[in-house]
């Protein structure tokens, strides 16, 4: 059997951004929870609760990627790299509970209005723009990788929708203090819970599809194949796997079918840094063999395998 395997993206260390920012986080959670408790505004305690479980979540996020910064042994050959999905699944989890638990809250104080609410919106439009600056500053901690890594990506999300959501606060502050509208309060909540459920969502699809080994969106394994497929001498691909090793990393297996011959060390090096440039995926691991010769794990076929040697029964691919 012949493998190659390309390790150069490992993923950048965001140690201090996590730290910075959930310091941060964790001093304005005490200044909306203090200020939603004294004038009793939904509104600020609802935001103030969603930003200690966004604190939750870059706790988890960070412990995710320092989980798979912890190096393989023989009982984890591949280490703990999971962990930063376990992280993004559970930051997403622990999100929409959180959402549901305010639109229950907001639809009983949409029934029953408090008359003070529209009195303090001053103090609302203050503790909100703090909010913003807060959110913001977070968020940009982030911004570089977003991109490539779905752990670090939920985290960014989460503070730039906290920064828009402190923006709404503000001008539901600014229009209760104009019109005295009680109402206005459990409404901006409500509306909070629909941004967060929005951005949350696909976070939550995105990191369960990655739990059960699925096909990273970034990669078309149908590619994958033909590309395989169309290498010299291959005449099937066999069994071919593809699934993310952690939120950034993604991992292939396959066996080549060559019947007149065996790949040389260039040939599976060159196959192997395609794979990277062309799909990224970094952990390739290809077995060239004369004929297939373990039995098929499912009967998916290729579209594009239209010739008699490649419409054999071994001649799948495993969209996982």
């Amino acid at each position: 059997m012949s493998a190659g395997h390309d390790h150069s993206h490992a993923p950048a260390s965001f140690n201090k951004a996590f730290a910075f920012g959930i310091g941060l986080n964790l001093a304005f959670v005490a200044i909306e929870a203090f200020y939603g408790w004294k004038i009793n505004s939904l509104a600020l305690l609802a935001d103030a609760g969603h930003n200690l479980s966004d604190v939750a979540g870059l706790v988890l996020a960070w412990g995710g990627a320092l989980a798979g910064k912890l190096r393989p042994n023989p009982r984890h050959t591949y280490g703990w790299k999971r962990g930063s999905i376990l992280a993004a699944f559970a930051n997403a989890l622990l999100l929409l509970v959180a959402m549901g638990a305010l639109v229950w809250e907001a639809a009983g104080r949409l029934m029953s209005p408090d008359p003070m609410a529209g009195a303090e919106g001053l103090t609302i439009m203050a503790v909100a723009g703090v909010g913003i600056m807060v959110n913001t500053v977070t968020a940009l901690l982030f911004m570089r990788g977003r991109e490539n890594d779905l752990n670090i990506r939920g985290a960014f999300l989460h503070m730039a929708a906290d920064a828009l959501v402190s923006a709404g606060v503000v001008v539901a502050g600014a229009l209760s203090l104009w019109m005295g509208w009680a109402w206005l309060d459990p409404v901006v909540s409500l509306l909070i819970a629909a941004v967060i459920l929005i951005g949350t969502w696909n976070l939550f699809r995105q990191s369960l599809h990655l739990l059960f080994d699925g096909v990273p969106d970034s990669v078309d394994p149908q590619a994958v194949h033909d590309y395989l497929a169309a290498l010299p001498g291959i005449s099937r691909v066999h069994d071919l796997h593809i699934w993310a090793m952690d939120t950034s990393q993604v991992a292939m297996t396959a066996h080549l079918v060559m019947p007149q011959g065996h790949a040389d060390d260039g040939f599976l090096k060159e196959a192997t840094e395609q794979l990277h440039e062309r799909f990224e995926i970094t952990h390739a691991t290809l077995q060239v063999v004369n004929v297939p010769f373990t039995q098929p794990c499912g009967d998916w076929q290729a579209a594009s395998d239209t010739s008699p040697a490649q419409q054999g029964p071994g001649s799948h691919v495993h969209p996982h």
